[in-house]
């Protein structure tokens, strides 16, 4: 990058939000272990099957070689190698007829980057969040303005939602 271009904040270590290691959402219930890890407060889709569109399966597979600049910025900053309270995220994931860009089983929530990738209308967007939704799945977005130059920003509002999540809210 050059001198004269804004650098994005570093972003701090995720503070817990109350979180310990007796109270996170572990093991991941996308790997065929239904009913481990649910807290209390579950949402309503308790199945460890997400169903999905086996067509999609190459695609997204492509996606996550050929990520957007936005995507790669909060992979790689906040939700890789789970960096984020230890949660583990999935890139580009199929689900239903869609590829949803982070996916993460034990919070039951999807993240998507909404930007010049997304040619998508706001209508096709609210049925995306829609048909998510009946799964018993929360959606955020964030644009790719935020968070290429405010992903503190961002991860400031994952963390707010990961404690909403985890007190039912």
């Amino acid at each position: 990058m050059s001198q004269n271009q804004p650098q994005p904040p570093s972003v701090p270590p995720y503070q817990g939000g109350g979180l310990h290691s007796d109270e996170r959402l572990s093991p991941s219930l996308d790997k065929g272990r239904a009913g481990e890890g649910l807290p209390s407060a579950a949402p309503a889709f308790n199945s460890a099957y997400l169903p999905y569109n086996k067509n999609l399966t190459a695609l997204a597979r492509e996606n996550r070689s050929n990520l957007t600049a936005a995507e790669n910025r909060i992979w790689q900053k906040v939700l890789r190698m789970r960096q984020f309270a230890d949660y583990k995220f999935l890139r580009q994931k199929p689900v239903g007829d869609y590829i949803v860009d982070f996916y993460c089983a034990g919070l039951q929530l999807v993240i998507e980057i909404d930007g010049d990738s997304h040619a998508e209308t706001a209508e096709s967007d609210v049925e995306r969040t829609r048909f998510l939704s009946s799964l018993g799945l929360r959606v955020i977005r964030f644009s790719n303005d935020d968070v290429l130059w405010n992903i503190e920003g961002v991860y400031e509002e994952l963390s707010r939602t990961i404690t909403a999540i985890n007190s039912g809210g």
